[in-house]
Order: structure tokens, then C-alpha cells, then sequence
């Protein structure tokens, strides 16, 4: 009897569901890239932009709470915010009540921008999930128990 490569549980890497994940992910990431670079934009900028550009509007965000939002460590968060200030994408202004803090919120530049990307990312989701059918509304309601179980541990 040939004993397995590793100690697994999983008879192969197509019954993992995070090598499964992974894989998936990978391949989503590649169409973004490729559907956001004629924009100017990494798929990360796009998520900080539009996740700014969302809130933004209904409280005055600070680098932390941007990275809170976006899920993004501090590091990618501020290298990022570094790049959309420097394209003219987001301003950077005194916060209203906390005289220590910055609030970072999108220009002119970075709305126009914005409302582009949305439309060229959503069109990409669109047929990336296309092969799932009705059961898509599933698959976000499964990864939106995965992340409140996730930001329950954190």
C-alpha cells in the first residue's frame, strides 16, 4: 500500500477547500488585474477608492478606519493611500474632531475614477460567477459567514 505525500486529511488538492480558495482567488485577481490596468489602477487601489468613496460620504475616514474597512494590514493601507494621493485620487484634510488625525477622502479625479471602475469590476464578477448561476447568492451569503465569524475573532 503506497502511503500519501503529505499528512493530510484530504485525498488531493481539489477536495481542500482553502488550496480550492486559493486557486479561485488567484484566477479572479488575474481578470481584475487585467480589467483595471487601461484604468491606471492595482485592484487594491480600486478596493480603497470605492470603500472610500462608499463611506466616505457617511463618516470621515481615517487611514486606521480605511484599513479596518478594506480588511488591509496598516502597511498595504498606507502605501496605498501614499499612491492615491500622489495620482491625485485622494485628498488628505484635518479631521474634524480629532486635531492628531488625517481624514482621507477622494477628489474629483478619484470619484471619476471610481465610478469607471466599478462598472469594469462588477462586469468581471459578473461573468467570473456567471457559472454559478442563482446559487451565487449563496456563495455571498456562505463568505459573509465566513468573515462575521472571522471579525468575531479578531
Amino acid at each position: 500500500m503506497k502511503s500519501k505525500p503529505l499528512p493530510t486529511s484530504h485525498s488531493g488538492p481539489s477536495d481542500s477547500p482553502g488550496f480550492l480558495l486559493w486557486r479561485i482567488s488567484n484566477t479572479w485577481q488575474r481578470e481584475q488585474r487585467a480589467a483595471l490596468q487601461p484604468l491606471g489602477l492595482t485592484h487594491t487601489q480600486f478596493v480603497m477608492l470605492a470603500v472610500t468613496t462608499w463611506f466616505g460620504s457617511q463618516e470621515p475616514l481615517t487611514q486606521a478606519r480605511l484599513s479596518q474597512l478594506t480588511g488591509s494590514d496598516p502597511m498595504t493601507t498606507s502605501q496605498v493611500v501614499r499612491a492615491l494621493l500622489a495620482n491625485g485620487l485622494f485628498i488628505r484634510d484635518v479631521h474634524p474632531t480629532d486635531t492628531r488625525a488625517k481624514v482621507i477622502s477622494v477628489s474629483e479625479a478619484g470619484r471619476d475614477i471610481a465610478h469607471k471602475a466599478i462598472v469594469v469590476v462588477e462586469e468581471v464578477d459578473r461573468k467570473f460567477f456567471a457559472p454559478l448561476g442563482e446559487q451565487q447568492s449563496s456563495l455571498v451569503f456562505l463568505f459573509q459567514k465566513l468573515l462575521d465569524k472571522k471579525s468575531l475573532t479578531e
